[in-house]
């Protein structure tokens, strides 16, 4: 009864989630209603995240000089002007996001498999997984440039799905927090 008694106040408001969980699947419809708007928003939300990234990484890099931190350094260094150059000018965002994507992506599962190489030196068991996922990169790398389209589609079809997938938990996590709701009530 102890746990019912601290969740009380979020219980009571339940309808809240299901509120944000209603908002992320009709934000999720609208994306795939109107890929082209939904491409703008997301190059000047992807421009704001390689920004702050980049310089997330460059301190990174800096204070945690590690064995590879040179790739780290390099990549902070190029993700901040990338961010900057996107913000500055947003149309070269929508051109050059696709690309952007590969080559991050592209130079990161290479970082990736070197580390993991590292991590096995190092005697860790499961180095065998980053490597795996190093590699899956590296190949969607390739098939993301090799077809810039692709990748500005999938960018745009994989947001909408992940917002509808987000809505749906919501609301279903709404319904449960109500039904906890009336059972407090019952007491």
């Amino acid at each position: 009864m102890k746990t019912f008694k601290k969740m009380e106040k979020n219980i009571k408001r339940w309808y809240l989630m299901l509120i944000v969980g209603i908002v992320f699947i009709i934000l999720g419809i609208w994306t795939i209603a109107t890929p082209l708007n939904a491409y703008v928003a997301l190059s000047i939300v992807f421009a704001l995240g390689f920004l702050i990234s980049g310089i997330v990484e460059l301190v990174f890099a800096l204070y945690n000089k590690h064995q590879n931190w040179g790739w780290s350094l390099a990549l902070g260094i190029l993700t901040t002007v990338v961010g900057v150059l996107v913000l500055i000018y947003p149309e070269a965002s929508m051109l050059t996001l696709p690309i952007y994507v590969g080559l991050t992506l592209l130079f990161r599962s290479i970082s990736g498999m070197v580390t993991a190489y590292d991590m096995k030196q190092y005697g860790i068991l499961d180095w065998g997984t980053l490597m795996v996922t190093a590699i899956l990169g590296l190949i969607f790398s390739f098939i993301l440039l090799w077809n810039p389209v692709f990748a500005g589609v999938s960018v745009v079809v994989w947001t909408a799905v992940a917002f509808v997938i987000i809505g749906a938990y919501t609301v279903y996590f709404s319904f449960k927090l109500r039904k906890l709701n009336k059972m407090m009530k019952e007491e």
